[in-house]
């Protein structure tokens, strides 16, 4: 059967290689025809290169975005609170050892190469009493699909969900589609009360995240500052 189904596509193949040679030889025949106006002949190249001094001026590195973020991510992490303690990863980070608090890592793993990952950049800290953070950058390499924005839509769309944040969280200013989502208060007999908040922000190929941890309440502004100023650093 499947040696029936390689010679009928070998034939079909044949067919259509002979058919195009068959419509090529009727219109290597013809006069050639002329190709329509462009509908937008503005676009229209420039017959001659700009004189030196009518030229742009190439962007300054400091408002270049890319100059940035190929040069060493773990320089745009958010730097540690004064008297905060480092806790965790504090640099770059392997897929492996980011993606080992997942529920389901090799499901994670899996969907993080689909996006085309290319490095991770984390710095973590304590302060207070029981205050944990962690800040990622995660860098996607370039493709049909902008990896950091389809990263930050996945994990918004997971945390929105009303039995995690119960709300579709709140706008980090500046940002575009930055968002922050602060959890409900989770109590259990015997343990301390547990408070949760995260941030997800795209900003060109890079993916911002936050988790913050507490035994105590959260306040917004928090975990809003907290994204606010990692953004501004990139």
């Amino acid at each position: 059967m499947l040696r029936t189904v390689g010679l009928i596509a070998v034939a079909a193949v044949l067919g259509l290689v002979g058919g195009t040679a068959v419509g090529y030889r009727i219109q290597a025949d013809r006069e050639p025809t002329a190709l329509p106006p462009l509908n937008q002949p503005g676009l229209a190249y420039p017959a001659k290169p700009l004189p030196k001094d009518q030229e742009p001026e190439p962007l300054p590195a400091a408002e270049d975005r890319q100059v940035k973020t190929e040069g060493d991510l773990r320089k745009l992490l958010l730097p540690r609170p004064a008297g905060a303690e480092a806790q965790g990863q504090d640099g770059w980070e392997s897929l492996a050892a980011y993606l080992s608090d997942y529920t389901q890592p090799d499901a994670a793993l899996e969907f993080q190469l689909e996006l085309g990952v290319r490095r991770v950049a984390t710095r973590s800290w304590r302060s207070g009493e029981n205050r944990h953070v962690q800040v990622s950058l995660l860098q996607y390499r370039p493709g049909s699909q902008i990896g950091a924005l389809e990263f930050v839509e996945d994990q918004q769309y997971y945390v929105s969900d009303e039995k995690r944040s119960g709300s579709a969280g709140k706008d980090v200013k500046g940002s575009g589609n930055g968002r922050y989502f602060v959890y409900p208060v989770q109590r259990q007999a015997g343990y301390l009360d547990f408070y949760e908040a995260r941030a997800y922000v795209q900003r060109g190929d890079v993916a911002i995240e936050i988790l913050m941890s507490d035994t105590r309440k959260i306040a917004e502004k928090d975990i809003r500052s907290l994204a606010e100023r990692q953004l501004g650093r990139l």
